[in-house]
């Protein structure tokens, strides 16, 4: 998808969508309301996860790409670690559902941010 419409717009609304899933599902009382927000945080993933590996590639230099995919993987999976010890912290010095909703922000502001300063790394083809 981002081959042919780009990769800002689905890395800015995917991260938004994110945060706004799990919100989604800190606020809802009910099991399809859950399920509501589980189908938006999978797609929010979806939009985001594949194309900021396309949005590097685009940028890396052909004789980087492979270490540039490494760095940037080093830093996400490392991501999941110390995002886990962070909500553990907010959890015990708040509860879960602070953790939880303060977590939610990391991805509004980043969507925010690169809606901002993220310029469109797809090159179109020239026409001849």
């Amino acid at each position: 998808m981002s081959d042919r419409i780009g990769r800002r717009g689905l890395i800015v609304y995917g991260m938004i969508t994110q945060a706004i899933a799990i919100w989604w599902i800190l606020i809802g009382t009910a099991f399809w309301w859950w399920t509501i927000g589980a189908v938006l945080l999978g797609v929010g993933t979806a939009m985001v996860y594949p194309t900021l590996q396309a949005a590097l590639g685009d940028v890396a230099h052909p004789t980087w790409r492979a270490s540039s995919m490494g760095v940037y993987r080093f830093w996400r999976d490392s991501g999941y670690a110390f995002g886990a010890l962070f909500a553990g912290l907010l959890t015990d010095m708040l509860n879960i559902n602070w953790a939880i909703g303060l977590v939610a922000i990391f991805p509004l502001i980043a969507g925010i941010n690169l809606y901002f300063r993220m310029s469109e790394t797809l090159k179109q083809p020239s026409k001849s």
